[in-house]
């Protein structure tokens, strides 16, 4: 790996010279089926942070209206706004204060700083000619990820939990709280389905996507409990608002409880750890602002005994990209959830992670090793 030469302005430094914004919509392969949303494609904002040295630092904010409720056109409008006249001019090499004037440029508006802060990260990996991971702190090129089974019928599940087994995956993750008119008890019989269909060496872990009420998310964790089927953990099963009814299930249950939704940044745990609402932490780039952020919670996790994943929404190479090395260099308790550009029919840019079977690999380039649009 070459290290870039570097050049300097005729003041001594070089700086940063233009942000710009790709709105990209990349199809999946499969439709992504939640409690939530039902979703077919990928739409994404790239960002895109140049310097006067023709070097380029790239990040992404997915539009996930279900979750964040941030459009790729508020986030275009924040970039080039606010966080556009935070950076332009200023030191590409003084990271710390570029990152906090991002994070408090703006109230809100978690996608868009998270897609600065991230090409920001990758800017300076890529001045240094080092991989993001190595930036951050870690060695490791690649990091273990679980798959999701979409929401969908029982003898669908089976059908492609056994695929996913065949590919390599060891960590599924189920689907579950849709609402219909078999209830959530339906539930149960979807999870007993990919039990079967795996078999014991598999790790299940469901993701009801707020889908439950407390007392129906009490039930049906009893029941799957009672019945065996050795779920490893249960991911924001209560409306996101709801942290007095997350932890009325985490009391009632004995299966560990995700918060995902409910925590997007370093206030809401803080009421989570307060009101010991749940046992572990979902840490996603686009919820918190970007890797800044994510480090802390990441920290303050671990300093209250809460176990930790990092996870990653409907995104492509940037974004899963960017996640994979934070997790690869903080690392987590759990395996991650960083499948998400794995549901691309086709990326939509050059370059970056890959997948080989369970793993998010990570190129051995400069930052995230994105090299341009396709």
């Amino acid at each position: 790996m070459e290290r870039p030469k570097r050049q300097v302005t005729s003041a001594g430094v070089s700086r940063i010279t233009e942000v710009r914004c790709h709105p990209v919509s990349a199809p999946l392969h499969t439709p992504f089926v939640t409690a939530l949303r039902r979703a077919t494609t990928s739409e994404s904002l790239l960002v895109e942070v140049l310097d006067d040295d023709g070097n380029s630092g790239w990040g992404e904010a997915p539009e996930v209206w279900r979750v964040t409720g941030e459009s790729m056109a508020g986030a275009q409008a924040c970039v080039m706004g606010p966080l556009r006249d935070a950076l332009v001019g200023a030191d590409p090499d003084d990271l710390t204060r570029l990152l906090r004037a991002v994070h408090t440029s703006v109230v809100g508006n978690h996608n868009a700083k998270a897609a600065v802060d991230v090409a920001l990260h990758d800017l300076a990996a890529r001045r240094l000619g080092i991989p993001l991971v190595r930036l951050l702190g870690g060695t490791s090129r690649r990091v273990l990820t679980d798959v999701t089974l979409s929401a969908g019928e029982p003898d669908e599940l089976a059908e492609a939990a056994r695929a996913r087994l065949e590919e390599g995956f060891t960590v599924l993750k189920v689907k579950v709280g849709q609402r219909t008119a078999a209830g959530a008890r339906a539930d149960v019989a979807r999870v007993r389905a990919v039990r079967d269909a795996v078999g014991p060496d598999a790790l299940i872990r469901i993701d009801a996507n707020q889908g439950w009420t407390p007392r129906e998310a009490v039930r049906v964790i009893h029941a799957l409990e009672d019945a065996d089927l050795d779920v490893e953990l249960v991911e924001q099963p209560v409306a996101a608002a709801d942290l007095d009814g997350l932890a009325f299930v985490s009391d009632r249950v004995t299966t560990p409880i995700l918060a995902d939704e409910a925590v997007y940044g370093v206030r809401d745990l803080v009421e989570v750890i307060r009101r010991r609402a749940a046992d572990l932490v979902n840490v996603k780039l686009g919820k918190c602002g970007g890797i800044g952020p994510a480090r802390t919670l990441l920290d303050l996790a671990e300093a209250h005994g809460m176990g930790t994943l990092i996870g990653s929404m409907v995104e492509g190479p940037i974004g899963v990209g960017a996640a994979a090395s934070l997790a690869a260099a903080c690392g987590t308790t759990l395996v991650s959830d960083l499948d998400a550009a794995w549901w691309l029919a086709e990326s939509p840019v050059e370059g970056g992670m890959r997948y080989e079977g369970p793993e998010v690999v990570l190129p051995d380039a400069p930052g995230l090793g994105v090299t341009g649009l396709r």
